[in-house]
């Protein structure tokens, strides 16, 4: 029987019990740090160092990040990677290139493997349209992600949501050019990505149609990464995606 990485996951929230459901139906071992927050007077060293305890004594071989962006997540990356673990942090990444590039300066020091997780990447259609119409240079790329939820994390949606979309491009059609994107909280459900050449449409995804296991897809490709496998979704990826983000509200306005 194959011997699976154990995983620590910080957060408390919905998206963490689910996180947690998922990797222990397929047996892997999870430890729940349920409070991963910084006491108010609690020096960023403190933080840092009480983590690198709690995950060091976990385990655990991957932490995964259930928790909202924010001056905490680099934290306790640098945390999880002085205590020897790999990171699985969740969109959107809100990180600066100058962070990011110490994050991954410590990951190679270390050698750790630092994820950001896009599950949609991992949808059987877009890794047909990866294998077949990579890079996209001649294409057009749109796509509209429209939520009944209402804005919780306080995070305009076309960052938020919008990074599904984006993640999905820069990973199917990195050259494509961008037609139309799309966010909303508070609208009736859409989930739709599409590719389009001389402005007719040669390929649309239903987001909402999904019923693949996508999540179980990433944690097999992250695991598959620690034994040498390729892996696209680090650090590079989401700060390419963060960018083309920046750019798009910088062009139309936030959403």
């Amino acid at each position: 029987m194959p011997e699976f990485p154990a995983y620590a996951i910080l957060g408390s929230g919905r998206w963490a019990s689910r996180i947690q459901t998922i990797l222990s139906s397929i047996d892997r071992h999870v430890v729940r740090i349920a409070d991963p927050r910084r006491q108010p007077t609690e020096s960023t060293t403190a933080f840092r160092s009480r983590f690198c305890v709690k995950l060091k004594s976990s385990g655990a071989q991957i932490v995964w990040l259930c928790v909202p962006p924010g001056s905490h997540v680099p934290l306790l990356m640098e945390a999880a990677m002085d205590a020897g673990l790999h990171v699985v942090s969740e969109k959107p990444w809100r990180c600066s290139r100058d962070v990011t590039d110490a994050l991954l300066l410590q990951a190679k020091d270390t050698r750790s493997l630092l994820a950001v997780h896009y599950e949609y990447c991992l949808l059987s259609t877009v890794e047909t349209w990866r294998r077949t119409v990579f890079p996209g240079k001649e294409l057009g790329f749109g796509g509209h992600y429209f939520s009944g939820r209402s804005d919780h994390l306080r995070i305009p949606a076309l960052e938020n949501l919008g990074s599904h979309l984006l993640s999905i491009k820069a990973y199917a059609a990195p050259q494509a050019a961008l037609s139309e994107i799309r966010c909303g909280y508070n609208t009736p459900n859409e989930r739709c990505v599409w590719l389009e050449k001389a402005g007719n449409r040669t390929a649309f995804i239903n987001l909402l149609e999904n019923k693949e296991p996508i999540i179980q897809r990433f944690i097999e490709k992250t695991e598959g990464a620690l034994n040498g496998a390729d892996f696209p979704f680090g650090l590079d990826f989401a700060l390419r995606i963060a960018e083309e983000l920046a750019a798009l509200r910088q062009k139309h306005g936030s959403a």
